[in-house]
């Protein structure tokens, strides 16, 4: 079977990773703002009796590269990246309503004389206004095959395929001209191609008429502060449903177990070690399947660019730029995507700065920790009739996590990273409405994400620690109560000598032995913290029953309570982060120094609130 490589090269935001996805069904992330591919994602597509390989190389206005992710698209189309072949053929995709900037990129692209074909998404929008274009008069231009798609609904995506088939019918690009051009020539060059095969000139009454709003210097910030609010509120009470029917279905699960097994070790690892450790991780899926809903809803409208925007000014106090609100918004998903995400920022001091910060984002991993404190520790009620106390806390604590990264960030660029910075500029995506297909692929694969981490590293540190709470065994004395007995084996074990060892280094912040053990576990994977409570407290109250989140308000007290939330706040507590850092910086340097700073800003901040809290409990 033949093999070849196609890559996929286009600016940002031109439909290019959609058709990728159809293609290929490989679950990669689309979004309605530039930069969001990041890396190559690499697919395959099997056409008659061809095995082809798909790259969906990262979006780019030009090929003289000012930023990590335009290095990356210019290296693998030389052939110069070691990990990826050089593409036997290019597919080019342009934006049908942005054609102009499209033919730019391709001035730089045909230079490099590689076969392609060219696409031509957006035909629908196209039409819509009226307007045609004349893909033959394009095709002679151009000097390549031109097809015409709506990738979104699937037109003309067959088409494609059979294309595949005949890698002898791409076509070597017409160099547009045999001397340097300089860039105002180029732009002139593909404004008159553009006038020449476009008979419309496209105007977004919609996309208008919300930027009236959505960008306007009152009415912009307060939406984007409502969007904010129903964005905690959501959390707490759409989610609440479906974590009671979680949090039932395992308790369920348990009693059955129990049940069917005799009482011993075997049935203590199923019921403790198993269906405890992961069970208490998977309650908390609603909320984060509701988190990322929210942002890839935010990414694929087009109003994150505008936001983005809005807070330029503000992160220009801070010595960053408005692009720099890409990644760190990413990252309150996950810091690993939004630092890599930070290739689009053309000044190295500002990505530098940016990647250094992102961790204090407050990422999904958090959010159960989060939930599970805030539902045991703050009253459920609504302040003013309409937003829930617990939601506030909440937002409270992103605000928080925001607001130290942003200062941090202004200390670096005031310190390690000074330098003078470059002009913000960005474009703003029509408006649309994000189509099901994109939100179930990205909702569900970042979900997958934290449901395959609950079933892998969780799971193991669940049974580790199941272990270490089981063994040794001590001698119960005849008589003694179940519960009695529970809390004598867990003070005797492995886990209990551990944890004794180790809280006096924590105790200043009001950690006794098993919220040390939690902390310390949560180092590998911040969602352990859930698995490690449910495991050390569930023998510290009569009610084996319960939920975990009445064991800990009966348990711990309430100025440990806040110092834990304090605590992890600032600490980065993720080792995938801590290799992306690595890998992204080409250092051990800089993960080392991410690491010891936030960890003396959580232990300062915890111990702060630990010894406030104190003076009025």
């Amino acid at each position: 079977m033949s093999k070849t490589t196609i890559a996929f090269v286009g600016t940002p935001n031109c439909g290019k990773s959609t058709l990728f996805n159809l293609l290929t069904g490989l679950h990669q992330k689309v979004g309605n703002f530039p930069g969001v591919t990041v890396e190559p994602a690499i697919g395959t597509l099997h056409v008659d009796n061809s095995e082809i390989q798909l790259i969906d190389l990262p979006g780019t206005y030009s090929l003289q590269p000012k930023s990590r992710d335009e290095e990356l698209t210019l290296s693998v189309l030389e052939g110069k990246e070691e990990s990826l072949p050089k593409p036997d053929g290019v597919v080019f995709v342009i934006d049908g309503t942005n054609v102009e900037k499209a033919l730019f990129l391709f001035s730089h692209f045909a230079e490099l004389q590689i076969p392609t074909i060219a696409i031509v998404t957006m035909i629908d929008a196209i039409k819509v206004q009226g307007g045609a274009l004349d893909d033959i008069t394009l095709e002679q231009q151009l000097g390549v095959p031109v097809l015409t798609i709506v990738g979104s609904k699937g037109i003309g995506v067959d088409e494609l395929k059979a294309q595949f088939s005949r890698l002898s019918e791409f076509s070597l690009p017409h160099v547009w001209s045999s001397e340097e051009l300089q860039t105002s020539e180029r732009y002139s060059m593909a404004r008159e191609l553009t006038n020449a095969v476009l008979n419309i000139h496209f105007y977004d009454k919609r996309t208008e008429r919300l930027d009236r709003i959505f960008l306007h210097p009152i009415l912009g910030p307060l939406v984007f502060l409502v969007v904010m609010a129903i964005f905690f509120q959501s959390i707490f009470t759409w989610s609440k449903p479906l974590m009671d029917g979680i949090d039932s279905i395992f308790q369920w699960t348990q009693d059955f177990v129990s049940s069917q097994l005799p009482a011993g070790l075997f049935q203590n690892f199923l019921t403790k070690g198993i269906i405890a450790g992961v069970g208490s991780v998977l309650l908390f899926l609603p909320q984060i399947l509701l988190l990322n809903f929210f942002i890839v809803v935010l990414e694929d409208c087009g109003y994150l660019s505008r936001a983005a925007f809005l807070v330029d000014r503000m992160m220009g106090v801070f010595g960053l730029q408005g692009r720099s609100f890409i990644p760190l918004l990413g990252s309150f998903a996950c810091a690993i995507p939004g630092i890599m995400s930070a290739r689009i920022i053309p000044s190295e001091k500002d990505r530098m700065a940016t990647m250094l910060v992102a961790p204090l984002m407050t990422c999904s991993a958090r959010l159960p920790v989060y939930a599970l404190l805030i539902s045991a520790f703050v009253p459920a009620v609504l302040l003013g009739g309409l937003f829930s106390l617990q939601a506030i806390v909440l937002g409270g604590l992103y605000v928080l996590a925001a607001f130290s990264g942003l200062v941090i960030a202004a200390v670096f660029k005031r310190t390690m990273f000074r330098g003078s910075k470059l002009p913000f500029l960005i474009e703003f995506p029509p408006y649309r409405i994000p189509t099901f297909r994109n939100l179930l692929i990205t909702v569900g694969n970042r979900s997958k994400e934290f449901v395959k981490s609950a079933g892998t590293i969780i799971l193991v540190l669940s049974i580790v620690l199941w272990a270490l709470t089981e063994f040794p065994q001590t001698s119960i004395p005849t008589g003694t109560s179940p519960i009695e007995a529970s809390r004598i084996q867990l003070e005797n074990s492995y886990a209990g000598q551990m944890g004794k060892l180790i809280q006096p280094i924590f105790a200043p912040l009001g950690f006794d032995w098993k919220l040390t053990i939690g902390v310390i576990g949560s180092f590998a994977a911040r969602e352990v913290f859930v698995s490690v409570m449910g495991q050390l407290y569930s023998a510290d109250v009569s009610e084996g029953d319960a939920p975990l989140r009445e064991i800990l308000a009966k348990t711990i007290p309430l100025p440990a309570a806040l110092s834990i939330l304090a605590f992890y706040v600032y600490a980065l507590q993720c080792i995938s982060t801590i290799a992306v850092l690595k890998r992204e910086t080409g250092s051990w340097k800089w993960p080392a120094f991410a690491f010891g700073y936030t960890f003396i800003l959580a232990y300062g901040l915890s111990f702060f609130v630990y010894r406030i809290t104190l003076m009025y409990y």
